[in-house]
C-alpha cells in the first residue's frame, strides 16, 4: 500500500502540472471503488480551477474553486492505485477508473483492486479536515508539533509494543511497516519494547530516526512494492537502501548480527536483537 512518502512523491509530480489549471471534464468508468464516486462530480468539477494540491496522511487533497463552486477532491490510492499523466485522447486500460480532464492532459487513475476513494467535500480548504475520514487522523509526522515530548506523552498511554503503536493512524500518519521498522532501527529500538517504556529521552531519537527516514524515502522516491509506480510511472528504491526490512538472516549492517524476523499484528517485523533494546 503507497504510504505517506509514496503519497507525498505522486503529490510533488502531479501539483506543478494541476495547480492553476481549469478542469475541463471529468470522466467516470465505475460506479464505486471502496466508497462510491459522487456522481455529481461530472458537474461540479468542470470549470473549476485548481488552487493547491496537497496532503494529509495518505490522502491527496485537491483544492478546486468557481465562482459558484468551492471544495476539494479526496483521493486516496488504496493497496495498488496510480495516478498519472496521460494524452486527452488515449484509451482507458481496464482498471482506468477515473480522470480529470484539462486542457493539455488528463490526470488518470488507476486502481485494479478498487480500494483507493474519489471522494468529495464541500466548503473552503480548511473544512476538509472535517470529513470523516479526516477527522480520525493523528498527527503529521513531518510537521513542528511532532516532537519528542509529544510522543512520549502519547506513548505513555500505550503499553503495547512499539511498533504496531507507531502504525496507528489515529496516533501518527504515514508511518507504514517499512518505516516503523527503519525508525525504530536507526533509533536502536527494539520493537517489542512497550511503547509506554520508552524514555523522553529516547522519543527523541526515535522522533528524529522517523523524520529523517520518512525524508530519506521521500528522496529516493518511496518504496516500490508490489505494483505501486509514480505519476511519471518510475519505481521508487528505499526499500534497496534498507537497514533491516526485508533482510531476515543477514548481517546487520551495524553489528554484523543477523536481523531476525518476527510476526507482529499480522505483519513482517525485521530488526537487530543486538543492536535493537
Amino acid at each position: 500500500m503507497p504510504e505517506l512518502p509514496e503519497v507525498e512523491v505522486c503529490r510533488r509530480g502531479i501539483a506543478p502540472e494541476l495547480e492553476g489549471e481549469v478542469v475541463r471534464a471529468v470522466v467516470q468508468r465505475a460506479a464505486k471503488l471502496r466508497q462510491p464516486i459522487p456522481g455529481e462530480l461530472r458537474e461540479l468539477l468542470p470549470g473549476c480551477r485548481i488552487v493547491a494540491v496537497r496532503r494529509r496522511g495518505k490522502y491527496l487533497l485537491i483544492d478546486c474553486r468557481r465562482a459558484d463552486v468551492e471544495g476539494t477532491l479526496i483521493i486516496h490510492l488504496g493497496m495498488s492505485g496510480n495516478l498519472r499523466f496521460v494524452p486527452a485522447d488515449l484509451p482507458p486500460e481496464k482498471h482506468d477508473h477515473f480522470d480529470l480532464v484539462l486542457p493539455r492532459q488528463t490526470l488518470r487513475l488507476a486502481d485494479p483492486r478498487r480500494f483507493g476513494v474519489v471522494l468529495w467535500q464541500p466548503g473552503p480548504p480548511a473544512t476538509v479536515e472535517r470529513h470523516p475520514l479526516l477527522a480520525v487522523l493523528g498527527i503529521e509526522p513531518l510537521a513542528d508539533g511532532f516532537t519528542g515530548d509529544w510522543l512520549h506523552a502519547a506513548l505513555a498511554r500505550r503499553h503495547g509494543p512499539v511498533k504496531p503503536v507507531l502504525m496507528d493512524s489515529h496516533m501518527v500518519v504515514g508511518i507504514g511497516n517499512i518505516y516503523a521498522a527503519e525508525s525504530l532501527f536507526r533509533a536502536g529500538i527494539s520493537p517489542l519494547r512497550a511503547a509506554s517504556r520508552i524514555s523522553r529521552l529516547r522519543c527523541t531519537s526515535l522522533v528524529d530516526a522517523i523524520r529523517a527516514t520518512l525524508s530519506d524515502a521521500i528522496a529516493a522516491g518511496g518504496s516500490s512494492i508490489r505494483d505501486y509506480v509514480h505519476s511519471d510511472g518510475g519505481a521508487g528504491c528505499f526499500q534497496i537502501q534498507a537497514g533491516v526490512y526485508d533482510r531476515a538472516g543477514e548481517p546487520c549492517l551495524r553489528c554484523g548480527g543477523a536481523v531476525r524476523q518476527i510476526r507482529q499484528g499480522g505483519r513482517s517485523t525485521y530488526y537487530c536483537p543486538a543492536c535493537q533494546h
